[in-house]
């Protein structure tokens, strides 16, 4: 999505991002491989809950993974273009996490089997997206 200044953002307000519809989980799987993006974005947004963005989370795993440093002007620059945002994530598309983002847009994830998730999917305030398939059909 474009913002005002002319940059790009990942982020939603009020809306859960869906597990994949190919995905087939039934309840969700901790990534362990360390270094991976998915074991990245696990481990930031797990351990905060609600305190990143999804731009907060792609970008570090970003800068982390490419070994720059995460300043306000490499990030100006990776979002000068759009980036892919959540909906692409392995967390959604392969291991059973759907992402909620907050009204400050700010995200948690919750695994396909809890009550928190069954609660977002119910709640009819709540925007939801699936998350991107796998598969072509």
């Amino acid at each position: 999505m474009k913002t005002e200044d002319g940059g790009h953002t990942t982020n939603y307000s009020n809306t859960l991002i869906e597990i994949s519809p190919d995905c087939g989980a039934l309840s969700a799987r901790v990534p362990t491989k360390p270094g991976t993006v998915a074991t990245m974005q696990y481990e930031m947004i797990s351990q905060a809950p609600y305190a990143h963005t999804s731009d907060d989370v792609i970008f570090a795993v970003h800068a982390a993974r490419a070994g720059i440093a995460p300043t306000e002007e490499a990030r100006t620059e990776f979002y000068s273009r759009g980036q892919a945002c959540l909906r692409s994530s392995l967390l959604v598309k392969s291991y059973g996490f759907g992402v909620h983002h907050d009204k400050e847009g700010r995200v948690a994830i919750f695994g396909v089997e809890t009550p928190q998730y069954q609660d977002l999917v119910a709640d009819p305030g709540v925007t939801k997206v699936p998350g991107m398939r796998s598969k072509r059909r």
